[in-house]
Order: structure tokens, then C-alpha cells, then sequence
């Protein structure tokens, strides 16, 4: 493990990503052999999208304790990221993982007006590249649904 605790937290968010980007691969190159399969992949890939939003979200829940609680939004932005995380897992693959999508690039969005209010704007360039792959691979298989 390196001694660089951001370093360490760059790698694991990449590595966050393999479920995305795997779950989107299979959705598309198992489409029409097996449907049991590509319901299966549809929705544990919609499943660790909806778990990675309700991560971001409780993110702004811990910045607000860490910071002495700044202001009321970012603690309502955490509750509404997991609960459109959970409703995209509800909804069926295609329209789920489209809300999927559209979620992340708004938790970005949040991000950058919030994070540098909560100290956090450090994380701005990662939490973009992160949201972009994120984002593409829930949109690429909302497509193969």
C-alpha cells in the first residue's frame, strides 16, 4: 500500500470503475445470446451504479459533519443523489441505467458548487474523470438494455 493516503484513494476510485465498465462490456457482448444473463448483468450493473451514487451522496453527508455543517444543501443533496440511485435501480436496465447516467454527471455538478465550500475542491479533477467514465458506461448500456 503506498504511503500517500490521496494516491491510494486515486487508485481505488479507478479501480471503482471495473464493475462499470466490465457490467457495460457484458451487456453488449452477451445481448442477444442469453437473456437470463443479460438480465442478470442489467441489473447488478444498475445495482453498483445506484450504490457508487449513494456513496457520492453520503460523501457531502461527511464533509458537512467534518466542516461544522455549512449549510443545509449539501445534506439534502445527499439524500436526493441515493434516492435517484435507488429509483434508477427500480426502473427497468434501459431506463434505469439512462437515469444512472444523468445522476452521476449531476453529482458532479453538485460537486464542483459544493466541494469547495466543504475543502474538498482537491478532488475536482479525479471526481471528473471518475463521473465521465462512470456516466459513459451507464449511458453505453441503458443502450445495450
Amino acid at each position: 500500500m503506498s504511503a500517500d493516503p490521496s494516491r491510494f484513494a486515486h487508485r481505488l476510485g479507478y479501480a471503482g470503475l471495473a464493475p462499470l465498465v466490465l457490467g457495460c462490456a457484458l451487456i453488449w457482448l452477451i445481448a442477444d445470446r442469453n437473456l437470463d444473463q443479460h438480465a442478470f448483468v442489467s441489473l447488478a450493473l444498475s445495482a453498483y451504479a445506484g450504490l457508487v451514487i449513494a456513496f457520492l451522496g453520503g460523501i457531502h453527508w461527511g464533509l458537512s459533519f467534518a466542516r461544522g455543517m455549512p449549510g443545509r444543501l449539501p445534506l439534502a443533496w445527499g439524500v436526493v443523489a441515493v434516492s435517484l440511485g435507488w429509483l434508477g435501480v427500480l426502473m427497468s436496465p434501459y431506463a434505469g441505467l439512462a437515469l444512472h447516467g444523468g445522476v452521476f454527471i449531476a453529482c458532479y455538478v453538485m460537486d464542483r458548487r459544493l466541494y469547495p465550500q466543504l475543502g474538498a475542491a482537491g478532488w475536482l479533477t479525479l471526481r471528473f474523470r471518475l463521473t465521465a467514465v462512470a456516466a459513459m458506461c451507464c449511458f453505453l448500456a441503458a443502450a445495450g438494455s
